[in-house]
């Protein structure tokens, strides 16, 4: 998804981008469109935008994107990942009209009071027109996947994860792998429902430095775009919705059931996107009952994100063996959204609850979901340890952890998450020489100052694949 972004018009607000306003989107994309020749017909394609930064705070609809042309058909992807917008042309291209049905686990929004369409598509809704754009070609593909690995690279990064893996991403992936272009470890999730196409491929290993580890569900939305399935309701719900507004499930729970107990029956590792606490209860019971039926098969599920889970919620995971995996990166991105929209703050001093976990002695892993915010490693563990919001306030005090206990997140933590434990996560005799150098001891600085480190060389097994600018300038002289 990260290569695939670089193919658009970033439209994040800072410190990922420039656009702050309708004005500032209009000039990015129409930038676009002279940078790229594009021809009137041709997609304008734009990424990272975000209402609850915008001066408007809303989505820019169908009506919006039409004063910036009806000439190209324009799609605009919401910093979630789990909506999008687009104009008249767009909708008209994907088939949308007043008359088109929300498909399961999705909803077109409504121009207010009536039908039709007002460019905004969440979920499942937004999902299925995805497939009807026009496909990169294999060498773009290819260029792309290396532009992201070098972003990677400089980031610190020796072993990446795939979620939620695309049929279209896999065949790029396996393009790289089978020509020898992939620099560093990556471990791909199938989506549920394409994961019977790889199921010979699943934990046999590394070919081309590519390894298929298990398969991703997807049990909810997005808390930014308040479409997250929560047990209680949205502080101020979105424009249309009642105020007992709770958000919605992507799938039944018995759609979850059969799903997890089928793939725990194959011995599959199951890693499930859950935001709202609902959904976190969905994916528990879910596991209770396939363990249940089938014992515990050791496959170390993940519920990935977190972000709400309640105190009771880490109890039934630790026993049932589930690793949370947080996204903490939320806390200086969008813990004022949270706070002031989305959750209010009692409920947002404990997005994702990571002192929790660590007082009941579970591991954990945190991430950036890029490329929802950028793969910044540093970035995310100065968010885990201070929890500072974009206005300088501490989101939930009481769930901060040290450096040394975010540190394990993204190495020991994570090589047990995929099963490597015994090879990757720490530098001992025996194991692979993964590692990087920084710029300071992380253990040592302040931790404010932990976002300002540098990378400044990146090994995979002893090779680098990344070194700083300067640090390469000064042993050349």
């Amino acid at each position: 998804m990260v290569a695939m972004q670089m193919a658009t018009e970033n439209v994040a607000p800072p410190p990922v981008g420039m656009v702050r306003d309708f004005a500032d989107l209009k000039t990015a994309l129409l930038k676009y469109v002279q940078r790229r020749s594009l021809k009137p017909g041709d997609w304008i394609l734009g990424s990272g935008y975000d209402e609850s930064m915008l001066a408007e705070k809303r989505h820019p609809t169908r009506a919006d994107l039409d004063k910036i042309s009806t000439d190209y058909p324009i799609l605009l992807v919401h910093v979630s990942g789990h909506l999008g917008t687009c104009n008249s042309l767009a909708l008209e291209r994907f088939g949308i009209t007043a008359e088109t049905p929300n498909p399961p686990g999705g909803i077109i929004q409504r121009v207010m009071g009536t039908n039709e369409p007002n460019g905004v598509l969440e979920e499942h809704a937004f999902m299925l027109a995805l497939p009807k754009l026009p496909e990169l070609s294999s060498e773009e593909g290819l260029l792309l996947l290396a532009k992201a690995q070098e972003l990677y690279a400089s980031m610190g990064h020796t072993t990446v994860q795939d979620g939620a893996t695309t049929v279209a991403g896999m065949n790029l992936l396996t393009a790289a792998a089978e020509k020898g272009l992939l620099k560093m470890d990556v471990v791909a999730y199938p989506l549920w429902t394409e994961v019977e196409r790889y199921k010979d491929r699943i934990s046999t290993g590394y070919h081309g430095r590519l390894k298929v580890g298990g398969v991703k569900l997807v049990l909810d939305g997005s808390p930014t775009g308040k479409t997250a399935w929560l047990t209680k309701p949205y502080l101020i719900p979105p424009l249309g919705q009642m105020n007992d507004y709770r958000g919605y499930p992507a799938m039944s729970a018995a759609e979850a059931r059969e799903w997890v107990t089928k793939f725990f029956g194959n011995g599959w590792q199951v890693l499930a996107h859950t935001n709202g606490d609902a959904a976190s209860d969905q994916f528990i019971d879910a596991i209770e009952a396939a363990q249940t039926e089938l014992g515990k098969p050791g496959r170390r599920p993940v519920m990935v994100h977190a972000q709400m889970a309640r105190e009771d919620q880490l109890d039934r995971m630790k026993k049932l063996g589930i690793t949370p995996s947080f996204f903490p990166a939320h806390t200086y991105y969008w813990g004022d959204w949270y706070r002031d929209s989305v959750l209010g703050p009692p409920r947002a001093d404990r997005i994702s609850p990571i002192k929790s976990a660590l007082s009941r002695g579970m591991r954990f892993t945190i991430h950036n979901d890029a490329p929802i915010v950028p793969p910044d490693i540093l970035r995310l563990l100065w968010s885990t340890v201070t929890r500072t919001t974009r206005s300088g306030a501490v989101l939930g005090p009481n769930q901060r952890v040290n450096a040394l206990e975010a540190l394990k997140g993204v190495t020991i933590n994570a090589a047990y998450q995929n099963f490597e434990e015994a090879e990757k996560g720490s530098i001992e005799v025996g194991k692979r020489a993964n590692f990087v150098i920084l710029s300071a001891n992380p253990f040592k600085i302040d931790p404010t100052g932990l976002a300002d480190l540098q990378v400044v060389e990146t090994l995979v097994d002893g090779k680098s694949i990344y070194r700083h600018p300067a640090a390469a300038l000064n042993a050349a002289k």
